[in-house]
């Protein structure tokens, strides 16, 4: 007799808490990481619940440290006294040789890190972040052209 929970299931606290939709919209992605966060309880409680916000978050490399800024995460409603601060700053676990990375692009080509999403792995809170570069409006234009082309395309072909 098999189980409802069978071990190849994924449940429900495993995957995608947040994406970033404008990311991919306002930058060219180069390269991405996968790094750790460092949250306190109530963070993460509250990430269970699906409460955070991507939009308006970038990552800042400063004295060898690597911090997301503008992450929301919404308050615990249990949470009472030991709630957190919806937007502190955060600091992002990477390995030295990723930082050194990021602080070579980051500072000399001018380029941005960008969270594109906020998901569970094996338990843990973990962030895709992207070195980015700014989209020009043409290129952003360029884009949606594309995107309609190719649905024409496949519109034509399902029609046949």
């Amino acid at each position: 007799m098999a189980r409802s929970g069978a071990s190849g299931d994924k449940s429900d606290n495993d995957g995608v808490i947040a994406r970033n939709k404008r990311a991919r919209h306002d930058y060219h992605i180069l390269d991405t990481f996968e790094a750790g966060l460092v949250l306190t309880g109530t963070e993460v409680k509250a990430l269970r619940q699906g409460k955070a916000t991507l939009t308006d978050a970038y990552g800042h490399v400063r004295e060898g440290e690597a911090f997301l800024l503008n992450l929301h995460i919404g308050q615990y409603e249990q949470g009472n006294v030991f709630n957190h601060e919806p937007t502190r700053t955060r600091k992002l676990l990477l390995h030295r040789r990723e930082i050194r990375r990021l602080i070579g692009s980051v500072e000399r080509e001018g380029l941005t890190l960008v969270p594109l999403d906020l998901h569970f792995k094996d338990g843990r809170v973990k962030v895709s972040i992207a070195l980015a570069k700014g989209k020009k409006l043409h290129d952003k234009r360029e884009d949606i052209r594309r995107r309609d082309d190719e649905r024409e395309m496949a519109r034509a072909v399902r029609a046949r």
